[in-house]
């Protein structure tokens, strides 16, 4: 997931350089006013999504096999806690019934 994120994260970079590279030569507007730096960020956004979109399909399709198994173990685990409870309150009340039935 890490990967992922940082894989992502350098696409949205690349976009920014050269957003900001298209800006201030004169290539692309530059905004309204004093929001020359927002715009920026979110034209390289707006850039970024559909590129990593595409470019990481296979390392994002990774990353989500890896939540789905964390999350699976998890769901086994829990399901682990449940049982062992459920046999543990299973023994006290076997023992509860045997304790009555001698008194």
């Amino acid at each position: 997931m890490l990967r992922y994120t940082l894989m992502r994260l350098g696409i949205f970079v690349g976009c920014l350089v050269v957003v900001s590279g298209l800006v201030y030569s004169g290539l692309a507007p530059r905004g309204l006013g004093d929001s020359n730096g927002m715009w920026v960020v979110l034209l390289a956004l707006v850039l970024s999504a559909p590129i990593s979109f595409v470019v990481l399909r296979k390392e994002r399709d990774r990353a989500s096999a890896g939540i789905v198994q964390r999350v699976d173990r998890m769901k086994a685990n829990l399901e682990a806690n449940r049982s062992q409870e459920d046999d543990a309150v299973d023994e006290a009340a076997r023992a509860q019934g045997q304790t009555s039935q001698a008194s």
